[in-house]
């Protein structure tokens, strides 16, 4: 085979993928409720057009062969909004994080302002809270696997993106395992460039040192300690998070199904989605539940109070 034949086969396969992950992204959309920065807001998100749980109701494989799986992104890069998947309510909307019926926003921590990377969580994945790992000696935190994706491009609050592993992290949150899984979209100018997590450092000098400092000292603003890690803060590979990528879809597969413990009220979670049939929490379009689910009324966002702007310089007296 010629150089030109092997060169535009190439640029064919090229084409095809990016086509087929276009597809892929165009077939979700967000429903939005009410206002951002505010108590009542959600974004649902949506399959052509009928709302699904971003939990449960999105594969986590997007191509299994490839390597390449859906991420739904909670909080877009340079943000402060603490949004996260509702574990708790039907079909798991996006909601922002509240404590004492406050919203819950991120402090910059100079150099950092927000998240540092589009964050989000992959679906159809679950930390364990009853699970002990083997090499953190923690259970799992309970949620689902945190993603943070590193690419050049910002994203938006229920985006889906088709993302290639190439690391984690272990952060030890409150005695309990809390992974952060380093990925990039595989659309970004540098994806077939970033294979692994040591291409991360080749690439894009300082970004995991920048992430472990982030985690580290994020929470020091608000009057907690600095976090921990397990492995001295050490990246881990791709193969070692894929493997606890597995672990976790896994644990996703027991809960959902109602094999696990934790189906017990204890931890309240919902499991009710539109396409595990077999699954307890499984429910058809003609359900009261999905019927109940609000028409989009998205509205402006609230303003933020200035405050949330302002940046905290760390110093090494206080880690």
């Amino acid at each position: 085979m010629s150089a030109a034949v092997a060169l535009r086969r190439l640029s064919q396969h090229a084409r095809l993928f990016s086509a087929t992950v276009n597809a892929m992204s165009s077939q979700y959309s967000t429903r939005l409720i009410g206002a951002p920065n505010t108590l009542e807001h959600r974004v649902f998100l949506e399959r052509d057009g009928n709302p699904i749980s971003s939990w449960h109701d999105i594969p986590l494989f997007a191509d299994q062969n490839n390597g390449i799986l859906n991420m739904v992104v909670e909080i877009p890069r340079w943000t402060n909004a603490k949004m996260e998947i509702s574990k708790e309510e039907s079909f798991n909307p996006i909601k922002q994080d509240v404590k004492k019926n406050r919203l819950r926003y991120v402090r910059n921590c100079f150099p950092h302002h927000g998240y540092i990377w589009n964050y989000g969580a992959f679906p159809q994945t679950w930390e364990d809270p009853t699970q002990t790992h083997a090499e953190t000696k923690a259970n799992g935190d309970n949620d689902p696997l945190d993603v943070c994706e590193i690419g050049e491009q910002v994203g938006y609050v229920g985006q889906i993106k088709q993302v290639k592993v190439l690391g984690i992290m272990a952060l030890l949150d409150e005695g309990e395992t809390d992974w952060k899984v380093l990925v990039v979209d595989v659309q970004d100018p540098l994806a077939s460039k970033l294979n692994d997590i040591e291409d991360v450092e080749r690439h894009l000098p300082g970004l995991v040192r920048a992430t472990n400092e982030w985690f580290r000292i994020y929470k020091i603003p608000d009057g907690k300690p600095e976090n921990q890690f397990a492995f001295s803060g050490e990246a881990k590979n791709k193969k070692y998070a894929t493997e606890i990528i597995h672990e976790c879809h896994e644990a996703w597969r027991r809960l959902v199904s109602g094999e696990s413990p934790a189906k017990t009220p204890s931890y309240d979670l919902s499991i009710r989605n539109v396409t595990v049939t077999g699954s307890p929490g499984y429910v058809s379009k003609n359900d009261p539940a999905y019927a109940a689910i609000p028409p989009d009324s998205r509205k402006p966002p609230a303003p933020i109070e200035p405050a949330i702007s302002k940046w905290f310089y760390i110093s090494s007296a206080q880690v």
